[in-house]
C-alpha cells in the first residue's frame, strides 16, 4: 500500500523547510488561551450589537442573541472535539482539509481569513473614533492613530507569543472588570418599560412592542447578536504554541464561551433596561450613552469609556494574532504563497503579520468605513462556520473509531443545530448589507480562482494539516484492501 497520490508537491525538497517555519510550541497554558478567547470578542460587547436594535428591537435582538448564542455554544462543543484531535495552527482550515479534502479545506480557511483580517481594519477605525471621543492627546480619528495600532500592536506580536498573550490578557482582564462596573452601575436605574420603547411598524408582519419589526426583525438581528461571540472560534489556532493541546484547547475554549454568555446577557440587559433601547440603538458608545441618561458625562461613564477603548484594544490585538496563524498555515500548506509561511528567530510569522496589517491598514485609511468592514467580516465567519460544523459531522460518519482525547455532548446533534443556525446567519447577512455580503463574495471567488487555477497543484505534503489528511486517506485505503481480501 502506498500513499494516496495527489496534485501536491514536496515543497522545493529541501529539509530545512518546516524549520524555517516553526512556531514557539508551549508558549500558552489554558488561561492565557482562555484570555485570548474572551480578547477576541470582548470590543462586540462595547459596541455593534446595539444597532440590532434598530434592525429587530429588543426582542428581536435578544431571540437573536440567544440563537447565535446557541450556535456558538454548539460550535464550540464541536471544535473543543475537533483540536483535540487536529491541534495544528491551521484551526477550521485543518478540520475541513481532513473532512471535506483540500477544497474544503481552502473553502474554511480563506473565509476564516477574511473575518480575521478585515476584523482588526474595522476595529482600528474604532479606537479612532475612542481615541478622539476621549480627548487623548487632542488627536482626530484618521489614519495616524491607524497606523499607530498597526504598528504597536504587531511589534508586539513580533516580540513573541508569549509575551503577546500576557498583555492581551491583562487588557482583557481591564476590559471584563469594567462591564461589572457598567452593569453594578446600570442595573439600578433598570426599569423593565424601556425594553420595549421603540416605535412600532404596524406593516411588518408580526409587529408588537417588543417585535416592532416583526418576526424578520429576528432575522435581520442575526448578524448583531454574533456580534457578542464573534471571534471565540479562533483559540483552536493557537494549536501549535500551547502546552498539551489535546488537553488544554478544549477547556480554554469552553470555559471562553461560558464567560461570553454571562458578559452577553449581563451587558445586554443593563445597557437597554437602564436607558432604553431607543436611546442606544443608534449609539457608537452604548454602554456609556446608558450611563449618561441627562448627557452629561459621570466618573463612570468616563471610567467605562476608558475600558471600551481597552476591550477594543484586547480584540484589536488577538485578531491580528488569529490572522496571522490562520495565514502562516495556508502558506505553509503550499494553499497561498509559501513566503508568507517564514518565521522570526523568535519564532514569529512575521510576514504573516505584516502583510494583513499592511491590508487592514489600507482598508481603513483608504475606506473609513468600519460598520462595512465588520459586515463582510460577519459574511466570512458564518461561512466557516457552517464548514467547521459539517466537518464534525462528516469526521465522525467517517471515522467513528478516530481517537477523541475529548467528545462534543450530544455529537453530530450539536454540530448539526450549529450548521443550521450557520447557514440562516449566513443569508441573514444580506439581509442587513448586501452591499457588504457581495464584496466578501467577490474576494472569495477570486481567492477559490487562485487556489483552482494555481495553488492546488502546488500543496506541501509536509504540512501537519496535509500529513493528517494524506495518513486518513492511507488507513481508508488499507482498510478497503482489508474488506476485498476477506
Amino acid at each position: 500500500m502506498s500513499l494516496p497520490s495527489s496534485s501536491r508537491e514536496t515543497a522545493g525538497e529541501a529539509d530545512d523547510y518546516l524549520e524555517r517555519r516553526k512556531l514557539r510550541r508551549g508558549s500558552a497554558g489554558w488561561l492565557l488561551l482562555t484570555g485570548l478567547g474572551v480578547a477576541y470578542v470582548v470590543s462586540g460587547d462595547y459596541s455593534g450589537w446595539n444597532f440590532g436594535l434598530a434592525e429587530g428591537g429588543f426582542g428581536g435582538l435578544a431571540i437573536a442573541m440567544v440563537l447565535m448564542g446557541a450556535m456558538y455554544t454548539c460550535m464550540v462543543f464541536a471544535l473543543a472535539e475537533l483540536s483535540s484531535v487536529l491541534p495544528t495552527a491551521g484551526g477550521g482550515y485543518g478540520f475541513a482539509r481532513r473532512a471535506l479534502g483540500p477544497w474544503g479545506g481552502f473553502l474554511t480557511g480563506t473565509a476564516i481569513l477574511i473575518e480575521y483580517v478585515l476584523a482588526p481594519a474595522a476595529i482600528s477605525i474604532f479606537i479612532g473614533d475612542y481615541v478622539e471621543s476621549l480627548g487623548l492627546f487632542g488627536l482626530e480619528s484618521g489614519w495616524p492613530v491607524y497606523l499607530a495600532c498597526f504598528v504597536v500592536f504587531i511589534g508586539i506580536h513580533l516580540w513573541g507569543v508569549g509575551e503577546a498573550l500576557r498583555f492581551s490578557f491583562v487588557v482583557t482582564g481591564i476590559a471584563v472588570a469594567a462591564l461589572v462596573v457598567f452593569a453594578l452601575a446600570a442595573l439600578p436605574e433598570f426599569d423593565a418599560a424601556s425594553l420595549d420603547d421603540i416605535p412600532v411598524d404596524s406593516s411588518a408582519f408580526g409587529a408588537s412592542s417588543w417585535l416592532p419589526m416583526g418576526l424578520l426583525g429576528i432575522w435581520a438581528a442575526f448578524p448583531f447578536g454574533m456580534w457578542f461571540f464573534l471571534g471565540v472560534e479562533g483559540v483552536p489556532l493557537a494549536a501549535e504554541e500551547t502546552r498539551e493541546p489535546a488537553r488544554t484547547l478544549p477547556k480554554a475554549i469552553r470555559w471562553s464561551m461560558g464567560i461570553l454568555v454571562v458578559l452577553a446577557v449581563v451587558t445586554f440587559v443593563a445597557a437597554a433596561g437602564a436607558r432604553g433601547s431607543a436611546a442606544v440603538q443608534d449609539a457608537g458608545n452604548p454602554l456609556v450613552e446608558a450611563l449618561q441618561p441627562d448627557g452629561e458625562a459621570t466618573v463612570l461613564s468616563r471610567i467605562v469609556n476608558y475600558a471600551g477603548l481597552a476591550g477594543l484594544v484586547a480584540s484589536f490585538f488577538s485578531l491580528i494574532y488569529a490572522g496571522s496563524r490562520q495565514l502562516f498555515a495556508l502558506s505553509r500548506a503550499g494553499y497561498l504563497p509559501r513566503f508568507l509561511s517564514l518565521t522570526s528567530r523568535r519564532r514569529a510569522p512575521y510576514l504573516g503579520l505584516l502583510v494583513p496589517g499592511a491590508i487592514g491598514f489600507a482598508l481603513a485609511a483608504g475606506t473609513g468605513n468600519g460598520a462595512r468592514m465588520l459586515n463582510i467580516a460577519v459574511f466570512g465567519a458564518t461561512i466557516s462556520y457552517a464548514l467547521m460544523s459539517l466537518s464534525h459531522i462528516v469526521l465522525r460518519r467517517r471515522e467513528p473509531e478516530l481517537p477523541r482525547p475529548y467528545r462534543t455532548p450530544g455529537g453530530v446533534l450539536t454540530s448539526s443545530v450549529a450548521l443550521v443556525l450557520a447557514c440562516a446567519a449566513l443569508v441573514a447577512t444580506f439581509l442587513v448589507d448586501v452591499t457588504a455580503a457581495f464584496i466578501a463574495l467577490a474576494v472569495y471567488c477570486v481567492a477559490l480562482a487562485y487556489f483552482g487555477l494555481y495553488s492546488r497543484r502546488h500543496l506541501v505534503a509536509k504540512a501537519p494539516e496535509e500529513e493528517f489528511a494524506a495518513l486518513a486517506a492511507a488507513e481508508a485505503e488499507l482498510s478497503r484492501e482489508r474488506i476485498e481480501e476477506r
